[in-house]
């Protein structure tokens, strides 16, 4: 029997590989300390300080969500709020999971249909959070500054359904 060298290529340096190609690169996460005592978890860009929102649009709804959760507990709770506030809570934050589904899918009419589910929760959350600023003036400022947020998510979605 012959005994047989193995050969073992050893990297002498590890350094991340890149795609040669224009506009590829690698994406690197940051995480920043959270300002407030719980968790945040941030894996993106944010508004720059001339308050510009974020291109990507992952980040941007799920601090659109976070937003959604934090003014859901300045509502005082009562039996006609309880409801608004469920119903905020549950259209808001699905905005940003349609978007990640949409991202997903395996074709484009599975794309298209995600990202009219993005649409319609968009809608959807803009009619829940005039009710709120309704039903508690007191919010009327922060519910405005949402429905701006909000509107501007849902022009955009529908400008990404109607081009596919």
């Amino acid at each position: 029997m012959k005994n047989q060298n193995s050969t073992i290529n050893i990297q002498k340096s590890i350094k991340p590989q890149t795609s040669r190609s224009k506009g590829a690169g690698v994406r690197v996460v940051k995480y920043s300390q959270a300002s407030s005592p719980g968790w945040m978890l941030n894996e993106g860009a944010v508004k720059d300080g001339h308050g510009h929102h974020p291109f990507d649009l992952e980040e941007r709804t799920a601090k659109f969500g976070e937003a959604v959760v934090r003014f859901s507990k300045k509502i005082p709770r009562n039996p006609g709020n309880s409801r608004l506030i469920n119903q905020i809570v549950g259209c808001g934050t699905s905005i940003g999971a349609n978007y990640l589904e949409a991202s997903e899918s395996i074709s484009g009419k599975d794309f298209k249909w995600s990202i009219s589910r993005c649409v319609k929760e968009a809608k959807e959350t803009k009619y829940f959070i005039r009710m709120i600023a309704t039903a508690e003036p007191s919010l009327t400022q922060e519910a405005r500054d949402l429905y701006r947020e909000c509107h501007e998510l849902h022009l955009i979605f529908a400008a990404i359904y109607r081009k596919k």
